[in-house]
Order: structure tokens, then C-alpha cells, then sequence
């Protein structure tokens, strides 16, 4: 009985790992993952009816048709890719990981992954339900990877030492930008679904300014 209860204790301990394989396997299927759930949304990306056998003003009128799949695509494109850039700009400060880390970057990866559903949902709806969706889902996944940052980066947990306390939070508000313009984004959506996506391009300037 003693035994295992030492067992669980040493399972249930949040131990510090500083090995660089460790760490490089979290970093390469963080990516794989992030490299997948782009790819999906190019297979959301497909024309109406059958295109063989078109003529031409036909096909031309079927591309042009499915241009919110494009701008679904574009955006969760831009998207992904920077939840990436910050995931690979502040992993080249931290030094170690535990398990707390390996679980929250597994959830904010189960996110990304899930990404690719509300992208299809918005470009076949451009209503105020598709558009709320789809801004809640990113926020949810800025959310946790802003809180992943913050565990790490709190009193140089898990990143190096030389990291003042100003870099670490200069970079939580660059990550906070893209959870807070996206939430809010939600109260306009209730009056304007077309405007809350326009609100989305905030994301870009907002970025450079807490950078």
C-alpha cells in the first residue's frame, strides 16, 4: 500500500526537465500540429457542383461564387500562422519544461487542431451565429496561449533567467491582442456580423504596437 501511494506521489509531482530532446519533441509536434491544421483548411476550399465538364463562363461563375471560402481560408490562415510565430518566437526562451507545460500546450494545440471546423462553419454562413462562433473559438485558443506564456515566463519559471519581468509582460500583451480584438469582436457581431470581421484586421496593427 505504501508502495503505491509513493507511486502516485511521484506521478502526481510537477517535476523540471532541462533535457533539450525533451524540449525540441514538444517544439516539432507543436508544429506538425500547427502545419496540419493549416492544410486542413485548404480542404474546405472546393466548388459546389462537380467541375468536370464545365464550360468556361461556368467554372469562372463556380470560383467566383465560393469567395467566402477563400476569405475563410486567408483568415484562419494569417490566423494560424501567428498563434505560430508567437508559439516558436517564445519557445526559443524557455529552457525546461513540466508537465504543467506539456498539458497547457497540449490544450492550446487541441485548439488549433479544432480551428479548421469553425472556418468551415464561416464560410458557409455568413450570419451572426457562424461569425460568433468562429471569434470565440480564437479567443478560447489566444486565451490559453497567452496563459501558457504566463506560466512559463511568471518569476522566470521556465524560461532563462536573464528575461526581465518587462520583456515577459511586453510579450503577454502581444499575445493578449489577438483574444481581446476577436472578443470583442463578439458585442459587434450581435449588431453587424460583416463589421465584426472587418474588426478582425485590428489583429494586425495591434500586434506591432505591443511588440
Amino acid at each position: 500500500m505504501a508502495s503505491t501511494t509513493q507511486v502516485f506521489k511521484k506521478v502526481s509531482k510537477n517535476e523540471q526537465f532541462d533535457d533539450e530532446v525533451g524540449l525540441e519533441r514538444l517544439v516539432f509536434f507543436s508544429d506538425a500540429v500547427f502545419a496540419i491544421a493549416i492544410t486542413l483548411l485548404a480542404l474546405e476550399i472546393h466548388l459546389p457542383v462537380e467541375a468536370a465538364g464545365l464550360s468556361n463562363l461556368q467554372l469562372t461563375h463556380s470560383l467566383l461564387e465560393i469567395w467566402p471560402r477563400y476569405l475563410s481560408f486567408i483568415i484562419s490562415f494569417l490566423v494560424i500562422g501567428n498563434f505560430w510565430i508567437a508559439h516558436h518566437r517564445r519557445f526559443r526562451f524557455v529552457n525546461r519544461y513540466d508537465t504543467r507545460l506539456l498539458l497547457l500546450n497540449l490544450l492550446m494545440l487541441m485548439c488549433i487542431a479544432f480551428i479548421p471546423f469553425p472556418t468551415s462553419i464561416l464560410s458557409e454562413n455568413s450570419n451572426r451565429t457562424a461569425t460568433i462562433f468562429y471569434a470565440l473559438s480564437i479567443a478560447v485558443t489566444g486565451l490559453i496561449s497567452a496563459g501558457l506564456w504566463w506560466y512559463v515566463s511568471r518569476e522566470n519559471r521556465l524560461i532563462e533567467k536573464n528575461i526581465d519581468a518587462k520583456t515577459a509582460r511586453r510579450h503577454l500583451l502581444s499575445i493578449l491582442t489577438i483574444p481581446v480584438v476577436f472578443l470583442l469582436s463578439i458585442g459587434i457581431a450581435y449588431i453587424n456580423p460583416d463589421l465584426a470581421k472587418f474588426s478582425w484586421i485590428l489583429t494586425a496593427p495591434a500586434a506591432l504596437l505591443t511588440r
